[in-house]
């Protein structure tokens, strides 16, 4: 059969729109990029809550080939940055190959004709190859505690803010202090009437070198884009230094790790004077075990005579209010949950059902024998798949230079595959069992594999105590990896 498309992209974020500008570039234009939301820019598009910003330089928070002279802080905020994902859908020409407002129910190979028909909210779409690359924070996690659909207020997610509704002089309570929770904690401070944030985990946090960009700066990276690049240089490989050095080799540098420790102490004895206070917010888990963030304001909104830190464990929540184990219940008006996505779990990794070879549902098939995959891309059991974001992908300084990575060895795929006129591609099983086995042997090296980290509560595990989330790799050899790989590790077929 002739498919409908050459290729599908699911998903229209960054990771998506980078799949779009690869394929353009190797001369594939039979693409449709599918997008349930009504635009672009993934979860930047829908992660709109008050104070939400990207948490490392926005010199290195873009497209290696579309650096960003505009940005007006160095850590940009989220407006900015779905406008830069507006940018590169125009720049690159990708309008025409959007299909918006296009949620994909579930995609199912079809062995006989080498294709994959996509179920959509519009029909049934078929593509010779697909790419899922859908991010992993998309689907917002409810807390799983009792009575919380009893409550008879506001409940509003971080990842689906309500702008209509007003937190003024409201009693509010946010339960939550990851990444998100540290963004928006300070900005409800100082319009709630009363703030309590529940804390099950405290993160680490390191001290916000954040300022407004000159206009004269942005001026010279634009008339001057080696400026920008040198910039953007340095900013990748201080975080770089950070994440691979600190965290991926953690086993043969743990003097970095302690002192990063040691600068995130500091930083919390400058903002918060009591010493119990200090206590409740201080990390029990190495920095790493789960994802750490920078703030200004985080810790010193808890001195605030109108916001309580409430770690006693929740029991349940009611009509009105919400329970802790030592029997007290706190009334409140608006429940705010900045808890996160899911990510390493059935339904969320892939994020609808894929049925390859023989009828594997891909996400069971992962849930039952541990995450695996082959260099953090294809699996066996589905031909013709790339999915971006999947086990083991997460290194480096940036999303951008994973998403770049991902994007270059899925369209060398096709483009290879194009060339020997094959309509099947698939991973061999030994490579990807090489590669698997890789990754499980250096993850005993990394922080994650430290005995605290299992008090972190981190995203980065799933249920088999394994943290594929990361890939125990720098940021450059995945860079190398992607170009470099050998393409006999496919088999091809017509």
């Amino acid at each position: 059969m002739r498919p409908d498309h050459e290729v599908i992209v699911v998903g229209a974020g960054f990771s998506g729109l980078c799949v779009g500008v690869h394929l353009r570039r190797k001369g594939v234009r039979d693409f449709v990029i599918l997008d349930a939301a009504p635009g672009v820019g993934g979860v930047w598009r829908h992660n709109t809550y008050p104070g939400v910003a990207v948490d490392i330089p926005s010199a290195t928070y873009c497209y290696s080939f579309e650096p960003n002279p505009g940005w007006t802080r160095s850590f940009a905020p989220g407006a900015e940055v779905r406008a830069y994902a507006e940018h590169c859908a125009d720049k690159y020409r990708l309008r025409p190959h959007l299909r918006l407002e296009t949620e994909v129910r579930r995609a199912v190979f079809d062995e006989d004709a080498d294709v994959w028909h996509v179920h959509t909210s519009r029909g049934v779409l078929t593509a010779r190859f697909l790419v899922c690359a859908v991010g992993p924070l998309d689907q917002p996690k409810n807390p799983d505690i009792p009575g919380l659909d009893d409550f008879a207020g506001t409940i509003v997610h971080t990842a689906r803010w309500d702008h209509g509704h007003d937190l003024t002089g409201e009693r509010v309570a946010v339960i939550g202090t990851g990444a998100s929770g540290l963004q928006v904690i300070p900005e409800i401070a100082g319009r709630a009437a009363r703030l309590d944030v529940y804390q099950r985990t405290p993160i680490w946090v390191l001290p916000k070198v954040d300022f407004p960009i000159p206009r004269a700066v942005r001026t010279a990276f634009r008339l001057l884009p080696p400026v920008q690049r040198l910039v953007r240089f340095v900013t990748t490989a201080i975080s770089e230094a950070v994440m691979v050095l600190g965290i991926v080799h953690y086993s043969k540098v743990p003097f970095l790790v302690r002192a990063t420790e040691a600068v995130c102490r500091a930083h919390l004895r400058r903002q918060v004077p009591d010493r119990t206070l200090r206590r409740k917010l201080t990390p029990r888990y190495g920095f790493g075990c789960k994802r750490p963030s920078f703030s200004n304001r985080y810790f010193r909104t808890f001195t605030r005579n109108d916001v309580e830190l409430v770690t006693d464990p929740i029991e349940r929540i009611t009509a009105h209010g919400i329970v802790t184990a030592d029997g007290r219940e706190r009334t409140i008006d608006t429940l705010v949950l900045a808890t996160g996505f899911k990510i390493l779990e059935l339904g969320a990794m892939p994020p609808f059902p894929v049925e390859g070879l023989d009828g594997v549902e891909l996400g069971a098939h992962w849930d039952t024998e541990r995450y695996h995959n082959y260099e953090g891309l294809s699996v066996p059991q589905a031909p013709n798949l790339w999915l971006m974001n999947g086990p083991y992908t997460v290194t480096g300084a940036s999303w951008f230079s994973i998403i770049e990575a991902g994007s270059t060895h899925a369209v060398r795929c096709i483009v290879e595959a194009r060339r020997r006129r094959a309509t099947r591609i698939v991973v061999r099983q030994t490579p990807h069992d090489d590669f698997t086995a890789d990754m499980r042997r250096r993850m005993k090296g990394t922080i994650l594999a430290q005995p605290s980290c299992a008090r972190s509560n981190s995203y980065y595990f799933d249920r088999h105590g394994d943290s594929p989330y990361v890939r125990p790799q720098s940021g450059l050899h995945v860079w190398h990896r992607a170009r470099t790989f050998d393409l006999d590790d496919y088999a091809y077929t017509r």
